[in-house]
């Protein structure tokens, strides 16, 4: 289960003490939706450290916050956030818990939220700290925010694992092709589990053109994948 998770954040400009905490008051905060990019807002200037090569806009450190409540059907799975691109130097929290950081603004990522939530009605609070003072540090306008979409994640214990499908195509003619698809499965459950995995390849029209069966046992905290 995917849930967009770009509306009703928080944001302040500037360092921010103990922002990544629930019980900060953030009633004065901007509220905006992602994706947001705060250099743009900005006043352009050639003395500002980016220099000219990186937009002649300002950089400097940006703090995002959103409370939520787990939506429904998210007993017994296991819950991740994803990001899409965040320039840069981030670091992300759940409910005041660090999961990690990140330095590089061109690459998406996820963190796991499942240890740290609170279920049923109460809120959680998501908090990321980007710092985009370190000027000039790239080639072009890059911009300083979370600039691409964001989203919460659901899987059941036995899932695909994140960026688990790998389609490739070794031999295409104009009559055939060849499609390889292996599949990477996690098992999140202590116990053994027996899966079967369908693939199905479909033609433009939307007519199933190829379909194969495969059988993994993936054991406790394992992972497999089709071959």
């Amino acid at each position: 289960n995917v849930e967009p998770f770009t509306t009703g954040w928080k944001f302040r400009p500037g360092e921010t003490e103990d922002a990544m905490q629930p019980g900060l008051d953030d009633a004065q905060w901007r509220s905006l939706d992602l994706p947001h990019d705060w250099s743009i807002e900005g006043e352009f200037s050639p003395d500002h450290p980016a220099t000219v090569g990186g937009g002649a806009l300002p950089g400097g450190i940006g703090w995002y916050r959103k409370s939520f409540s787990l939506p429904d059907g998210a007993e017994g799975k296991h819950v991740f956030i994803e990001f899409d691109g965040v320039y840069q130097e981030s670091e992300v929290w759940i409910n005041g818990h660090s999961l990690g950081s990140r330095p590089n603004g061109y690459i998406s990522f996820r963190y796991e939220l499942t240890p740290f939530l609170y279920r049923g009605d109460s809120l959680n609070l998501l908090a990321v700290r980007v710092d985009n003072s370190n000027q000039p540090n790239s080639r072009w306008y890059s911009g300083s925010g979370i600039y691409r979409d964001v989203r919460l994640v659901m899987t059941e214990p036995v899932h695909v694992a994140h960026w688990g499908i790998f389609v490739t195509t070794p031999d295409v003619s104009d009559d055939q092709a060849i499609v390889q698809v292996e599949t990477s499965l996690r098992n999140r459950e202590a116990v053994l589990q027996e899966v079967e995995v369908t693939t199905r390849i479909m033609d433009t029209a939307g007519k199933e053109v190829a379909v194969r069966k495969d059988a993994l046992n993936l054991a406790p905290g394992g992972k497999g994948k089709t071959q």
